[in-house]
Order: structure tokens, then C-alpha cells, then sequence
């Protein structure tokens, strides 16, 4: 064993609260392994003023061995339930009466825990408890700790120093013998020391390359310099200097075009060691492939922006109001991997939107003339779990897969054996949020994924149509000090991800958490989403569970965003609408880190969220709940499937109460929207409840809500309706409840949202989670050839307790589509478009818009089941009340029969009016539409099976 003497250094004035104590410390074996006594680390001045410290210590290798745990293990080093949270208070929930607690630190990690306490510290702190408790604003940033005491730090402790160390905290009884020992958390002194506000990441002058990393807690930093994407020696190794917290260094021109790596010499509390870590710039706005090294690249630089890019933000689709926006979620490989209209080299990525007729572009041509704004794709940011080489795909070759019988487990047996190795993933696996995926672009290296992605907004929008990002800043696939893909955690260990009061990473999202309740997390959020903005002129960000993000990080991107001009930034950031998730559970539920972005607390903020009310009531359940559980789309109560919803009565009350949900869901699921509920009671949105008394309605203004009914997570629409309603029904009807599901969501007040493919009768072969199922289960066919139905059983992972349920419905050739039934479903789909965008009535403005013209007839005890009755009315010009909004309809009734038959249904408020079916319906080729019908006299309108049918009453000219 060889003894090292730990000498006491005066990092501080003289305090009665500090313990200075020369001692023998024992180096413990995995460290001994790492020092050299020549250079011991231990030897230097800990807390030197001096920038080159620390440079030396750390470029010694590091390993990832664990201390060995002394009977303390239960409270070890590996644990961190004590936090740093301001400069001169440290929160533990530890109660200490006759005893002490000690604050410890080390410059080389050299912690260790014994019976006795710490040892191998450089230097010993007194913590004297503040009786007075923690204060209001610790409270306001950490809720979760609120009853944690406070204890004091001496306000000279060089702080800034000490966080660059092992710390950890000990609890000693009144005989000296330790109870408790921990490691710390420390994003709330960093915060309050280091929150900063400058230049972070790469930037460019005409004579030179800066660089600047927020790095506050490490012990070094350099930069390596590489000419090449992958492998050789670096051209140079600079080290950087830093100014409180950042690093920074400055380089010539010729480093742009060039690649770069961070080594980071840093304590990690994973593995309790002072680690050398290497990490892309978490600011990287290039990469080369998969990720291995940033690139130094100008996004400004004239040759990397397609012809005609600067104009692009005067080319985009007009939109007046956020109202009028209509939303179309695509996977970027599904459109068009598949599309033999489309060039082989363009398939799967960016360019493929760039053909003027492919197949695939060709209906998006068609859903933009009919009134989609926005397409939303799904992750485009570099992530993980597909390589961005193409030489390195596994495929399984589709003309096998063709053969085998539609209730086959062959196909997914062949699917899952390379499906971590293929192409294909929705990419929710966030690497780094700031560059396009690789994997999209026609080369991964250079600035080619920049050019092609600039080419496939700059396509989009030259056929109507504006771009959302699905963005994932809730969590990150990596962590840790070794990992390839882990960047903010090899930068800043501890901080970028939120942990639980043991120290761990939160994985409520799926996987390591991060915590925008910290400053520099929500700064990174939001100057990434302004990169976007700026660079790509996206029209829009789409917040995956953007619950488990904070409501004040979400309200400061908003405004931030909307303060960009197009005179200034090239864009017009009051254009650019966001929405997200907003469900409420993990650690951040009911505001446990913070108010959070809940569906309940954003609204007011403008921002919008999933309404999953209108689609259980729908669909019936819920995706988590029994899979044969129907609703008013799926025949509840009118169709009855086998399943045991329990009796009639039940049924009729399941029923009203789902129509009940949908009617808020039209009016733009308002939480002041009153309504006449089943019960024949008046009730706000806010009172209609489900979920074991959750509230229906909470939007506060229209655009607040995005009412959806399918998306990419569970099974398609098609698919669920196929699961759901009887065996016996027909193909025909399963498909015209396709369109009826659609046809709800299109006529909502709010945003309507709907998921690539509902409008061709998409099937996933009954998939309920397609993130990892390959091409073969998530193939679209804009050809209208097929719809996917019954391409084998889907994969064992996620479906294996509903095969029974499943195989026989595949197996079962009446369940599959004809290319006429596809072409039916776009077409009608289309056709309910074009009626959205022919009024303005159904794209109403504001809640107060929406309570003054909507209304529901069929309402209370006695209303027909399955059949919802929608009025609007208009102004008239020079007549009080009202203002007149629509030049060509006065009034607009909207029936929407659920039943398996023809219904009608009488209103005497409704009588001697001049309505008349929609003139868009009247052209229809849906025969049956065009059966609806309504008498004046009566004010009966009669409408056929699964249908909606429109009523307008045209203004007399």
C-alpha cells in the first residue's frame, strides 16, 4: 500500500466552519493503478488561479473498475441524494440532531467510504444546518425536494473550483461514527454559476474558426482537428482555455471543411472517476457519418444553399391563421422506399421529395390542393439505431416475404432477425438534436445531408405545402462516458439528464430523461429549434411527450421563435406553429420538477396539444386497454363485437358519454365550451369527464388543440377498425368507417391531424408499434395497388398476446382492400378536405367564436344513439348580432351517423331553413352521400349508414 500525504490548502478565509486535517490517506486499488507518484496529482495546489491547472492529472487513463463499497453501500459514493443547489446551500434530507455533516472533495476522485467516513479527500468542509429551510426559489426549481433541510457552505468557498471535483457530503452521529454518506447533484449551483448566455459551438469569420464549449465542470478540454471523417491521426490537438465555464479557442479558415472531437477531462459519477472523455460538439451543426466527428461547416455559406433559398420564406403557403392549418404525419423513408416511380439512388431520403412525379409527390400534390398545410416528419435529426453508411444495411429480400401467407409469423421472424441492422426506425433515439440523420442524405459525409435537406423543405414548398420537425428533446439514447452515441453527458456528467433522488436517470420518457427545468438544457432547446428555424425555414416543431419538458422552456421557444422576421432571419417566426404531447406522468407528474407542459398547464400559451380524448371516444378504450373495447366509430352498443362491455344499459351510457367527448372534440375540446351533455344537463368542456374524472375539455382557444384519431404509434386506422368491429361486417363497411373516423376529425374546430396513409385505407398488418418493424410492415403505396393488409403476422415483441385476435382476421381474404376501395377512401377523404377549406366557418378563430356559433342538437336523455347533429351559424352584413365571416354559406349543419343504418333525426329549431347537401358532396362519387337528405317543414334530416353528411344553407345573392 502506498500512503500519500493530502496537504491542506487554503482555498478560503479562515472559518470556524472548516476542518483542516493533514492525514495518511490510503490510495484505494483502482486508483493506485491510475497515478503516477512522480506527477500525483494530489501534490499540486487544488484550487490554483492558474488556467493551465488541471491539464495534467486528467490526461491519465482513466477506468471505468467501480469502488469497491464499504458497509456504508447503502448510502455509497454511487448514490447522489444530496444537491448543491445554490452557491452556500446544499439540500439533504438527512436528520441531524447531536451530530455533523462534513463536505468532502476531491481533485484526482480518490473518494472512498468507510465506517469512519470519507477518505482521500483533498479537503474537508463543516456544514452547519440552516434551520430556516431551503428558499422559496430552490423550492420553485427543485419541488422535489422541498422538504429537504438546508445546510450552509461557507459564501468564500471557491465554488467554481470545487465543482470540478469527487464531492460527496457525511452524516457523523454524536460519537463520530458515520451514518450516512453521498455523492451530489449539482445542477442548481451550476446554474446559478455558470448559466450563460454567449456563443456556444463553431463560428465563422472571414479569417478564422472559433469554437466555445460549455463545460464548467471539467478539468480540461481540447480539441482534435481531423481532415477526414473517419480514422487517421489528428492534424492537431489545441487545448482550449477557459473563462467561467466556457472554453473557447480560435483557429484559421482552413479548419471549415474539416472535422473536429472534444476529449474532456471530467469527474463522472458513474463510474466515480475522473474520465477522458470524447464527445461531438453538442452544437454540431454537421457530422460525418453515424456521428463519429463534427464538422466544421458554415450553414451561411453561399454554396450549400440550393438556388433560389434566400426567397424560399416569400414562397411559403399563406396561412392567416393558425386555424387554418391542417396536418399530415410522415415517416421520410416510408414515403417513398418503396415508390418505384421514384430513382433507386433517391429512395428512402430527402431527395425523393424533390421529383415533380413520383407517385408520392404527385398525391401529396393532390392532399395540398384538397387543404393540407403542413407535413410533419418524424425524427429527421441525426439518432441512433440505423447506420448512416448504406453498405452496411441488412435487407430481407420482399419477394420472398410476397410468397408466405398472409397469417404467416415467417415474415416477422425474418424482419426482427436483422431489424437493429437494416434501414428502418421512426428515429426517436436522439444522438444529436442539431443535424439532419445521415442515413436520409445521398452521402453522410460533408455537407450533402445540409444541400439535400434544404432541397426537400425548398420541394415541399414549392407544392403548398409547409414543413413541421418531430423534435425529441424529452431524452437522448446514450449516456455515460464510453458510449458512442452518449455527447451532453460525456460534456457536463450529471447535468443535461434529470435524476432521481438517488442519483439515477429518469427513463419515464423510455430513456435517460433530460431536464429542462436547467438552464443551459432549456438554452440548448431552444437555440436548436431556432437553428431550424434560421437555417432549414421549418414552418413548424411538433414536441415528442412534451409533458416531461417544462412549460416555461416551451413558452420561451415559442417567443422566441415568433421574434424572428424575415428582414432579419429570412423567416417569419409568427408563422411557425408548435405543438406536442402533452401527457402528464413520470417524475414530472402533477409538477413534480416544475410546471410542466401538460395539456392542463400549456393551454393559454397558444401552444397545442394531442387531443386523445375525441380519438378514445372514437375508437373506443383506449391503447392501453383491452383491444376488442369499441366506441362510437367502432359500433359500441350498434355492432356489438363479443366483447363484454358489460350490460345494455351500460353500453347506452358508454355511448352517450363517447358522443358527449367527441362533441367537446369539435368544439375544439374547449374548457368553457357549454354544451347540453346526455344527461340533459348543461356542463362546460371542463365538466364532461372521463379517465376517472379527468377533465375533456381544457384548451382555452382553438388552435390549442390538435384533434387526431390515428398517428404513428399504435395501429394504423384501418387496422384498429378491422380489430374492433365484428368478423362478419364487410370490407366495405370497415372501410367507410375509415373515411367517417376521418371525415370527424377533418370538420373539428381546432387543427386536425391525421397520420400518412388513413386516407388510403393504410395497413400495418395489425402492428401496434412499427418503430423497428422494417419497410415491409410500413410500406406505403401512393400506386393505390394495396394497402399493406395482411403482409404476416406483425412482430412477437409488441403483439404477440393479440395473435389470437389478429391471425384469423389476416388469414381471412375478405378483410383485404381492392385497389377500388383505396381509391374510394382518397377520394372521399380529399372531398371532406375541400369541404373544411370552403368555409371559414369551420376553421373558427377564437373560443368565444366557437360558444357564439356552434351548437349540438340530439342532445340529452332522449337523443338518437350514434348520430351527432353540428350547427354553425354565420352574420349577416348590416344586420346586428353575429358578424358575417363566410361570403357564400350562412349556415352549416353537419350530421354525422355512426349507426349501421339509415337515420334521421328531427330539430324544430332547425325548420324552414334553406339547406342543402354541399355542393362538394352533390359532385361526390360516393353514391351514398347523396342519399342524405333534409325537409324544411320539419327540420328532419335524414342521413344514410357511417356517414357524415354536410348541409349548407347558401347566401341569397
Amino acid at each position: 500500500m502506498v500512503d500519500v500525504l493530502c496537504v491542506p490548502f487554503p482555498v478560503l478565509q479562515s472559518s470556524p466552519s472548516l476542518s483542516f486535517k493533514p492525514r495518511l490517506c490510503p490510495l484505494i486499488p483502482p486508483l493506485r493503478r491510475r497515478l503516477h507518484l512522480k506527477s500525483n496529482p494530489l501534490l499540486f495546489p487544488l484550487f490554483s488561479s492558474s488556467p493551465s491547472f488541471f491539464k495534467l492529472p486528467p490526461r491519465c487513463s482513466s477506468s471505468p473498475m467501480p469502488l469497491q463499497l464499504s458497509s456504508l453501500s447503502q448510502d455509497s459514493l454511487l448514490y447522489s441524494r444530496a444537491y448543491w443547489v445554490t452557491k452556500t446551500i446544499i439540500a439533504w434530507n438527512v436528520d441531524v440532531v447531536e451530530g455533523s455533516c462534513y463536505l468532502y472533495a476531491s481533485k484526482v476522485a480518490a473518494l472512498s467510504v468507510t465506517d469512519n467516513g470519507i477518505q482521500g479527500h483533498d479537503l474537508e468542509i463543516k456544514l452547519e444546518e440552516d434551520r430556516s429551510g431551503l428558499h422559496p426559489n430552490v423550492i420553485e426549481k427543485f419541488p422535489h425536494i422541498r422538504d429537504y433541510r438546508a445546510f450552509k457552505l461557507p459564501p468564500v468557498l471557491d465554488a467554481k473550483n470545487l465543482v470540478k471535483c469527487q464531492l460527496a457530503v457525511a452524516e457523523f452521529n454524536s460519537q463520530g461514527k458515520c451514518r450516512n454518506a453521498t455523492d451530489l447533484q449539482l445542477p442548481g449551483v451550476l446554474d446559478e454559476l455558470f448559466s450563460y448566455d454567449g456563443p456556444l459551438g463553431a463560428f465563422y469569420s472571414a479569417e478564422a474558426v472559433s469554437l466555445c464549449l460549455w463545460a464548467p465542470t471539467a478539468q480540461a478540454v481540447y480539441a482534435h482537428i481531423y481532415k477526414d471523417p473517419v480514422g487517421g491521426s489528428p492534424l492537431e490537438i489545441i487545448p482550449l482555455e477557459e473563462t467561467n465555464g466556457v472554453w473557447s479557442t480560435k483557429g484559421p479558415k482552413s479548419w471549415e471543411g474539416c472535422y473536429y472531437m472534444y476529449e474532456v477531462s471530467v469527474y463522472h459519477p458513474s463510474t466515480l472517476h475522473i474520465e477522458k472523455c470524447y464527445a461531438n460538439d453538442p452544437y454540431a451543426r454537421g457530422l460525418s457519418a453515424d456521428g463519429k466527428r463534427t464538422l466544421f461547416v458554415n450553414l451561411h455559406a453561399d454554396d450549400l444553399k440550393p438556388e433560389g433559398w434566400n426567397e424560399l420564406a416569400d414562397m411559403k403557403l399563406d396561412i392567416l391563421s393558425f386555424s387554418d392549418i391542417s396536418i399530415y404525419e410522415l415517416h421520410i423513408r416510408d414515403f417513398s422506399a418503396n415508390d418505384d416511380t421514384v430513382n433507386a439512388d433517391f429512395r428512402g431520403g430527402y431527395m425523393a421529395f424533390t421529383l415533380k412525379d413520383s407517385a408520392g409527390v404527385l398525391h401529396l400534390k393532390k392532399l395540398s390542393k384538397a387543404g393540407i398545410t403542413h407535413v410533419h416528419l418524424l425524427p429527421t435529426f441525426q439518432f441512433a439505431a440505423v447506420d448512416d453508411e448504406k453498405e452496411n444495411w441488412k435487407y430481407v429480400d420482399s419477394k420472398i416475404l410476397e410468397k408466405l401467407p398472409p397469417d404467416s409469423a415467417e415474415q416477422q421472424e425474418k424482419i426482427t432477425a436483422i431489424q437493429d441492422d437494416d434501414v428502418y426506425n421512426w428515429g426517436y433515439n436522439p444522438v444529436l438534436w442539431g443535424v439532419p440523420k445521415g442515413s436520409y442524405s445521398s452521402d453522410p459525409n460533408g455537407s450533402c445531408r445540409i444541400v439535400e435537406f434544404r432541397k426537400m423543405i425548398q420541394a415541399l414548398t414549392h407544392i403548398g405545402l409547409r414543413v413541421v420537425l418531430d423534435v425529441v428533446y424529452n431524452h437522448l439514447h446514450a449516456n455515460g462516458p464510453f458510449d458512442k452515441d452518449s455527447v451532453l453527458d460525456k460534456i457536463v456528467p450529471g447535468y443535461y439528464l434529470r435524476r432521481n433522488t438517488d442519483g439515477f436517470i429518469e427513463n419515464s420518457t423510455c430513456v435517460n430523461n433530460t431536464a429542462s427545468e436547467h438552464y443551459m438544457v432549456e438554452r440548448l432547446i431552444v437555440d436548436d429549434l431556432l437553428s431550424w428555424a434560421i437555417n432549414y425555414k421549418v414552418d413548424g416543431f411538433r414536441f415528442d411527450l412534451m409533458g416531461h419538458i417544462m412549460k416555461r422552456t416551451m413558452v420561451k421557444a415559442k417567443d422566441a421563435l415568433c421574434s424572428l422576421t424575415k428582414e432579419r432571419d429570412g423567416v417569419d417566426g409568427s408563422r411557425i406553429y408548435i405543438y406536442g404531447e402533452g401527457w402528464d406522468f413520470g417524475e414530472v407528474a402533477k409538477n413534480g420538477r416544475g410546471i410542466n407542459a401538460s395539456q392542463f398547464n400549456i393551454c393559454g400559451t397558444g401552444i397545442g396539444s394531442f387531443n386523445d380524448r375525441i380519438r378514445d371516444a372514437m375508437l373506443g378504450g383506449s391503447p392501453f386497454g383491452p383491444p376488442l373495447q369499441q366506441g362510437f366509430v367502432t359500433g359500441l352498443l350498434l355492432e356489438p363485437n363479443g366483447h363484454d362491455h358489460g350490460t345494455k344499459d351500460v353500453e347506452k351510457a358508454m355511448l352517450a358519454s363517447a358522443k358527449d367527448h367527441i362533441q367537446v372534440g369539435l368544439a375544439a375540446n374547449l374548457r368553457d365550451f357549454v354544451l347540453t351533455d346526455f344527461e340533459g344537463k348543461e356542463r362546460k368542456g371542463s365538466e364532461v369527464l372521463c379517465y376517472g374524472g379527468t377533465p375533456v375539455g381544457y384548451a382555452l382557444c382553438p388552435t390549442e388543440t390538435v384533434n387526431y384519431v390515428s398517428a404513428h404509434d399504435n395501429e394504423t386506422l384501418f387496422d384498429i377498425i378491422s380489430l374492433k368491429t365484428p368478423v362478419g361486417i364487410s370490407v366495405e363497411d370497415r372501410c367507410r368507417m375509415n373515411h367517417f373516423a376521418t371525415s370527424i376529425i377533418a370538420l373539428t374546430q381546432g387543427i386536425p391531424f391525421f397520420h400518412a396513409g388513413d386516407e388510403m385505407l393504410r395497413s400495418k398488418s395489425l402492428d401496434r408499434d412499427s418503430y423497428n418493424s422494417g419497410d415491409w410492415f410500413n410500406r406505403l403505396d401512393f400506386t393505390y395497388n394495396s394497402n399493406n393488409w395482411g403482409v404476416g403476422l406483425p412482430p412477437k415483441q409488441k403483439n404477440e398476446n393479440s395473435w389470437p385476435l389478429i391471425q384469423p382476421r389476416l388469414a381471412d381474404p375478405s378483410f383485404k382492400p381492392q385497389r377500388s376501395h383505396i381509391l374510394a377512401a382518397v377520394e372521399n377523404f380529399t372531398d371532406v378536405l375541400r369541404i373544411r377549406y370552403s368555409s371559414p366557418l369551420f376553421r373558427l378563430r377564437t373560443a368565444n367564436a366557437i360558444q357564439e356559433r356552434v351548437r349540438f342538437h340530439n342532445t340529452g336523455p332522449s337523443s338518437v344513439p350514434g348520430f351527432i347533429v353540428m350547427s354553425i351559424e354565420d352574420g349577416n352584413e348590416g344586420i346586428p348580432g353575429l358578424s358575417q365571416l363566410d361570403p357564400v354559406f350562412s349556415y352549416i349543419v353537419v350530421v354525422f351517423n355512426a349507426c349501421p343504418t339509415e337515420e334521421s333525426f328531427s330539430s324544430p329549431t332547425l325548420r324552414g331553413r334553406t339547406l342543402q347537401l354541399h355542393p362538394i358532396q352533390v359532385s361526390s362519387t360516393d353514391e351514398t352521400v347523396k342519399k342524405s337528405s333534409y325537409e324544411a317543414s320539419t327540420g328532419c334530416f335524414t342521413v344514410p349508414a357511417r356517414t357524415t353528411s354536410v348541409f349548407v344553407e347558401p347566401r341569397k345573392v
